[in-house]
């Protein structure tokens, strides 16, 4: 049974934070007992109660199910005894349902043990991505964001996506991208890389440093899992590394490792950055001119930087397709400017692609919009921890 299955039967048993689960037992119980005693003689329905503590096994707690249990015996008891001797059931039938309650028992013993340990699994998965991806508060480091994190793997709930803003007295960064491969390994890794981010996107004056500190900690990384003996070494990772300088409001410096340059959205339309030439995070050892080069970008009031990985870039619909998403954001800023905000962007993009895949997510999903708030010159970060 999966943990979102769980939880969507809670929801629905559940009307006004109160329990229903009880009901449908109930109903067939007392549904049961009145076609027995409204039907002939020779025609005994009362041995069907055994159904009761069955359903109520499979929505009902462990009390619940037993207090139905000992319910269906009564009620055939009282029941059978109204009717003359010739119509009484056997004494096989009222074993049927005495066993049929005891097994409904054990068996929500059973279901109820597994929910625990599912929604227990759940909790460290939540756990696990808050630490991973940490909660940012409105406004982090000066700069209006908005975020979307959707796993492939909704069992999971954490994936290899991973984004941050880190303020620091040199400005303030940003860093968003997407472990290659899935699983706990390209977990693993995504922490790596982003504790690495967290200290050297503070302390380090130049970008380039900060890129190359993201380099030296992935592959120090690979170097620990393979003295492990792990098979998953060979990891990599694509990356935007933004950031944010005080001393000219008016720019953004990107440097992208591989991944997909980010678009630029305002009111006035969609514009796209040059591709960057820097290889994977990972892959540095493989490139002849040393670590990427910075891209500075000038930024107009009011742009946002859209980032997003290869949920959306590579959903696709039943016609394999994929999906068009500039496009889509230039047609939506087009009919309503105020898209180009952070949170409206994220959430287009976020109904655009489970739209276009038909909520059949191919890899995780990470929508990230940033910017510098109207009519704040300097974005200057309030907190730099």
């Amino acid at each position: 049974m999966k943990r979102g299955a769980v939880l969507r039967r809670q929801e629905l048993l559940r009307v006004r934070g109160r329990s229903v689960a009880w009901v449908p037992p109930l109903v067939l119980l007392v549904g049961i007992t009145v076609i027995d005693f409204n039907t002939a003689g020779e025609l005994r329905m009362i041995t069907w109660v055994v159904l009761v503590p069955g359903i109520a096994a499979a929505i009902c707690g462990v009390w619940g199910t037993a207090v139905f249990a000992v319910l269906a015996v009564l009620d055939y008891l009282l029941a059978d005894a109204s009717y003359p001797n010739r119509y009484q059931s056997a004494l096989t039938d009222f074993v049927l349902v005495g066993i049929g309650g005891v097994l409904a028992v054990l068996a929500c013993l059973v279901r109820v043990g597994r929910e625990r340990q599912m929604l227990h699994m759940r909790d460290i998965a939540d756990t696990t991505r808050r630490t991973v991806l940490r909660p940012l508060p409105p406004d982090w480091g000066g700069l209006e964001h908005a975020a979307v994190y959707l796993a492939s793997d909704v069992e999971a709930r954490v994936g290899g996506d991973f984004y941050d803003i880190q303020p620091g007295p040199h400005g303030t960064r940003v860093l968003v991208g997407d472990v290659q491969g899935k699983g706990l390994g390209a977990v693993e890794a995504a922490a790596a890389l982003l504790g690495t981010f967290r200290e050297a996107g503070y302390h380090e004056a130049e970008l380039t440093t900060v890129a190359e500190r993201l380099e030296v900690r992935i592959a120090r990384h690979r170097g620990h899992i393979e003295a492990l003996g792990r098979t998953d070494a060979d990891r990599f990772a694509t990356a935007v590394l933004l950031g944010f300088p005080d001393d000219t409001p008016g720019t953004v410096d990107v440097i992208v490792f591989g991944h997909d340059p980010p678009l630029v959205v305002g009111p006035g339309g969609v514009r796209h950055l040059p591709p960057g030439e820097g290889l994977p995070l990972g892959l540095g050892e493989l490139a002849a001119d040393g670590p990427p080069p910075v891209i500075r970008v000038p930024l107009a009031p009011g742009e946002t930087l859209l980032l997003t990985t290869d949920g959306v870039t590579e959903a696709r619909d039943s016609g394999g397709r994929f999906y068009p998403l500039a496009a889509e954001v230039t047609e939506a800023v087009a009919a309503d400017p105020r898209v180009a905000g952070p949170h409206r962007l994220v959430a287009l993009v976020r109904d655009g692609t489970l739209r276009h895949c038909g909520g059949r997510l191919a890899d995780d999903t990470t929508v990230f919009a940033v910017r510098r708030p109207v009519g704040s010159p300097s974005g200057k970060g309030r907190s730099q921890s």
